[in-house]
């Protein structure tokens, strides 16, 4: 087995070490599924058909967002951006794998840690309580599918955050704007097929839209055929920009530390 599998193993292992902690996260995001969704069953009562969904999609919608916030990591940033500040980033450079693919596999390897964990308890309540559109089981494959590009378009994202340390020294500020962007155009506040006009085209076209709104279509069972296979490659076409760009920032990083005697 090859270091980089080794290291997802090691993020499995080290973000499920917690399980009490996942619980509360867990229930925390179930209390907050149920205040969205009473929030979404009121709009879509006065507005029915709503970005063509019907109420039951909308209340769907909801839990699967609230299940995907652990995994997809809407909310936090990454370990890299404290040794970036510390300086511990210099031992990740001679590790036996590059920075971004050992960050991304540990990355994953949390993914699955926070799904194996958080994810369950809002969608269960939300099944048990709410009318729930559960996935067709020709969907579970290509719903698996598009969580994994999630997370590795999240991680592209946070990755570059993180990266701007070596150039900002203090990465609040690009933070904060991240996840302003995070929330509002991924579809974690509100569904994006609800913006109108040239500003829904726009959210839908930015790598964030990949992150929640795609995913959760695809669990809905809202793509079929050429339009499955057009989401999937709308985020794999994201990974690989946001990977590529993460590879030519890492080079760049690199020059700028060896040439301040790192």
């Amino acid at each position: 087995m090859g270091v980089l599998p080794w290291v997802w193993w090691y993020g499995v292992r080290r973000h499920a070490a917690y399980p009490l902690g996942s619980a509360t996260e867990a229930v925390t995001n179930t209390v907050f599924g149920f205040m969205r969704a009473y929030v979404l069953i009121a709009l879509w009562q006065v507005r029915p058909s709503l970005g063509g969904y019907d109420e039951i999609d909308a209340v769907t919608f909801c839990f699967i967002t609230q299940a995907l916030i652990g995994p997809v990591q809407i909310f936090g940033g990454m370990d890299l951006t404290e040794r970036i500040r510390n300086g511990d980033v210099a031992i990740d450079l001679h590790r036996p794998a590059g920075l971004q693919g050992w960050w991304l596999a540990d990355d994953l390897g949390r993914a699955a840690g926070s799904l194996l964990l958080r994810a369950g308890p809002p969608l269960l309540a939300g099944a048990l309580v709410f009318p729930f559109r559960p996935p067709a089981p020709a969907n579970l494959a290509a719903f698996a599918a598009a969580l994994v590009l999630a997370v590795t378009v999240s991680f592209g994202l946070r990755y570059l955050v993180a990266m701007g340390m070596f150039w900002l020294h203090d990465d609040r500020g690009l933070s904060a704007v991240t996840l302003v962007m995070s929330l509002f155009f991924s579809g974690m506040i509100l569904p994006l097929v609800v913006f109108p006009g040239a500003l829904g085209g726009v959210a839908r076209a930015l790598p964030w839209a990949a992150m929640i709104q795609v995913p959760a279509d695809v669990f809905l069972g809202r793509y079929d055929g050429a339009g499955l296979a057009g989401a999937l490659a709308f985020q794999a076409a994201w990974a690989a920009v946001l990977l590529g760009a993460g590879a030519l920032v890492t080079r760049a990083a690199r020059r700028k530390l060896v040439v301040h005697g790192g």
